[in-house]
């Protein structure tokens, strides 16, 4: 008996926009195969769906609905709005690497006088070159997630960072994303960070809106490769528009004796998911990973998390905290696996939620897979208010009912914030923060 798949108006749609996007995607040959192979592999499973374990909180077939066309490259008033955005968040001492509309824009990036050590280049450059081991590291993430292949299907541009070996970058580098199109349009994005031995850097990615940019999606990827002996600290803040979707994935592989800091801050966007797959590959290795979601109105943001430790005398740990108010919703998951030969392994991950108001939620879903018997590894989750005997302490003490509250808020999700190295860049995380407290007013 033959069966006929019919497709759905999306995934009609979907075809459509691959069909039209294919002549300004860069690549050819191998690239344009694995392109179309990502994409098939996105069209036979659609959008994520709760019926899939890891997307039981997110279903974008309800959330999200369907794909915007790919935005179209941003003209000359498009990257004015964007200068006036870039520099509301810029970062002080970074150097500044903007796409906007998932476009490279090198008259608003600092591309000169690189440091020594340092190399920068466009996706779309790397691409149309001849370097098959790029290549092969760009295609990394693992098409078996519908979200990845539609990635590597349509992405259109991004950055390759290279890292010399024994280099230690001075300044932090600062990739932001910014949405600049007033027409719906998605945008596509996906870079590399190659990290050689002993080298250390901060790498920090933002993600905004230009004045007048309307109901946009931003699918992104980050591929970082941390060599032996090496150090980076990454630092990712989504302050997206209100009415925005993001998508991102990361794929972290370390060396031996590396050390991986990496911190989240979710403010922004309607609809988010970060989901990293973080592979610890390389003996006596450290990853500390640290979050914050702060939501209110009918946001959603999503945090999942998968931490391989797959060989010995490796440790982990994973802070998490989330601040939800109205009838917005927070996800966490985070996934920690012991291989066989990971003995000596020291891993704990700790997830906390704090309700503001009776329709918050909040889903946390910590999980440890342990197949070593030599090792230290714990996790925990909570979920509460507001202690009521602290508010009544701070209020005896002449302060308001809103300021007792920003008070215990800020002590609340410091723990995860003072894991930033920078110090720069924890006060910058601690003033989002406060903004988002001082706007509950």
């Amino acid at each position: 008996m033959n069966l006929v798949l019919a497709k759905t108006d999306t995934g009609r749609a979907i075809s459509d926009i691959f069909a039209v996007a294919r002549d300004r995607l860069p690549g050819a040959g191998k690239i344009a195969d694995a392109r179309r192979q990502a994409f098939e592999s996105y069209e036979r499973a659609g959008l994520p769906h709760r019926r899939i374990e890891d997307w039981k909180y997110t279903d974008l077939r309800v959330l999200m609905r369907d794909v915007l066309p790919l935005a179209a490259a941003p003209d000359a008033a498009a990257l004015k709005r964007a200068e006036a955005a870039a520099k509301a968040h810029a970062v002080e001492g970074a150097r500044r690497l903007v796409l906007v509309d998932g476009v490279f824009a090198p008259k608003l990036s600092d591309v000169g006088r690189l440091e020594s050590g340092l190399s920068i280049r466009t996706l779309r450059d790397v691409l149309e070159a001849d370097d098959a081991a790029l290549h092969a590291q760009l295609l990394a993430p693992d098409n078996s997630d519908a979200m990845v292949a539609l990635n590597s299907a349509m992405m259109t541009d991004g950055l390759v960072i290279e890292i010399a070996d024994g280099t230690a970058l001075t300044q932090p580098l600062h990739i932001v994303h910014i949405a600049s199109s007033a027409q719906p349009a998605a945008m596509f994005t996906r870079s590399l960070l190659k990290l050689g031995k002993t080298a250390g850097a901060t790498l920090v990615e933002s993600y905004i809106a230009a004045d007048g940019a309307k109901s946009y999606q931003v699918h992104d990827a980050l591929v970082l490769a941390i060599g032996d002996g090496a150090r980076l600290d990454h630092v990712r803040l989504v302050e997206d528009g209100r009415d925005a979707f993001n998508i991102s994935s990361s794929v972290v592989t370390l060396g031996t004796r590396a050390h991986f800091n990496t911190f989240g801050m979710t403010s922004g966007a309607g609809v988010s998911r970060y989901q990293a797959v973080i592979a610890v590959a390389g003996e006596h290795s450290r990853v500390e990973t640290n979050g914050v979601n702060l939501l209110n109105g009918r946001q959603h943001a999503d945090s999942t998390l998968f931490l391989d430790h797959a060989v010995p005398n490796c440790s982990s740990r994973e802070i998490f905290r989330a601040v939800v108010d109205d009838r917005a919703h927070s996800v966490f998951q985070g996934r920690i696996i012991v291989r066989p030969k990971a003995q000596k392994t020291d891993a704990k991950m700790m997830t906390r939620a704090l309700l503001l108001s009776d329709e918050a939620e909040a889903d946390n879903k910590p999980e440890l897979e342990i197949f070593a018997d030599d090792v230290t590894c714990g996790h925990g989750a909570t979920t509460g208010a507001l202690d009521e005997s602290l508010l009544f302490y701070l209020r005896a003490r002449g302060l308001s009912e809103k300021e007792a509250q920003a008070l215990l808020i800020q002590a609340f999700v410091g723990e995860a914030i003072e894991q930033i190295a920078n110090d720069h860049l924890r006060e910058m995380a601690i003033a989002t923060a406060q903004r988002w407290l001082e706007a509950r007013a």
